[in-house]
């Protein structure tokens, strides 16, 4: 039986017909344990449920040496680098860490520590309304991370939350632009795969249809990668645009607040914010009445659509900002 690399189209249903397998999985364990557990449980164990089910998956077909359903369906098998070996347990292993287990791990990694830098006055309370951050937020992972915040200073906070932002907006882009290779070269579906070196060899079948297919692909990748770009250099403008934004209204601040500070010493009148607790800048009202400093307010409500001190919910349109406010 002949024996040829496989193509793109068919590497694409593979992953498409055992995403669909998984997916089954993973709604099987999510409704078992609804049932069981009951839907707060559900809530807070999803994440877990969708990783040990993936795992298993693997580990019962690629782990065990057998195809996958999604394989057995285009009739590809896997091969090492060499594509004259069927990859070693320790690769296929790797392979398998790196697509499911790693992925998971940085993903609550990265929520955890910007949930710690951001929200580390209210860390009770907004642990317990976060169900996101499910088992890893009780694990030692979640301690050390404490212990390594707690040592750090509030410009190195804000360093490593940057970073964060930084890491969190890079990872969907690097997956983006392996895709877009995966359509020009037509190897590696899965950056998991290409770390590792496993490519597939296809058996049986007319092996023109894909030689026929792969220039389309090819244009879909280059169009890709095009798109890619340009979403690159909007999110840098808008970037360097909301920097500048924010020097100008730092600068802004300054001149009124000093504006402010000496009509204050002749009036001998004082206000004070209850989020910075320093006099109040650019006085803002919330809907029930409450008064803050503009940036205060306004940073708070990126997180949170509640009143700091009543906790009234509202939208962040119906703060008033009170111009030639004196009191």
């Amino acid at each position: 039986m002949a024996l040829a690399a496989a193509g793109p189209a068919q590497l694409v249903r593979c992953e498409q017909k055992d995403e669909l397998y998984r997916s089954g999985l993973r709604s099987g364990a999510g409704t078992a344990l609804h049932g069981l557990a009951g839907a707060k449980k559900w809530l807070e164990w999803r994440k877990e449920i969708e990783l040990l089910s993936d795992v298993a998956y693997f580990i019962l077909t690629t782990l065990s040496g057998y195809q996958t359903l999604g394989e057995e369906y285009v009739n590809i098998i896997q091969v090492d680098s060499t594509k004259k070996r069927v990859p070693s347990f320790l690769r296929r292993a790797a392979f398998i860490s790196l697509h499911t287990v790693v992925p998971y791990c940085l993903e609550k990694g990265l929520l955890h520590l910007e949930h710690e830098l951001q929200t580390e006055a209210d860390e009770a309370r907004t642990l317990q309304s976060n169900p996101a951050l499910g088992l890893f937020s009780r694990t030692f992972i979640r301690n050390w991370i404490q212990k390594q915040v707690g040592e750090l200073t509030e410009q190195h906070k804000k360093t490593v939350l940057e970073i964060v932002y930084v890491l969190k907006q890079c990872i969907p882009l690097l997956h983006r632009l392996h895709l877009a290779v995966f359509y020009i070269r037509g190897t590696f579906y899965h950056l998991s795969k290409r770390i590792t070196g496993i490519t597939y060899l296809h058996f049986g079948g007319l092996q023109g249809e894909d030689q026929s297919i792969r220039s389309s692909y090819k244009f879909l990748g280059i169009i890709s990668l095009f798109h890619l770009l340009l979403t690159i250099g909007v999110q840098m403008y808008s970037f360097k645009q909301k920097q500048r934004a924010r020097q100008e209204w730092k600068l802004h601040r300054n001149l009124a607040h000093q504006k402010n500070t000496s009509k204050e010493k002749t009036t001998g009148r004082h206000s004070h914010c209850t989020l910075c607790l320093e006099e109040r800048r650019h006085t803002t009202a919330t809907p029930c009445g409450h008064l803050f400093c503009w940036e205060c307010i306004t940073e708070w409500c990126n997180t949170r659509t509640e009143c700091p001190l009543c906790r009234e919910k509202f939208h962040p349109q119906k703060l008033i900002y009170l111009r030639h406010y004196q009191l």
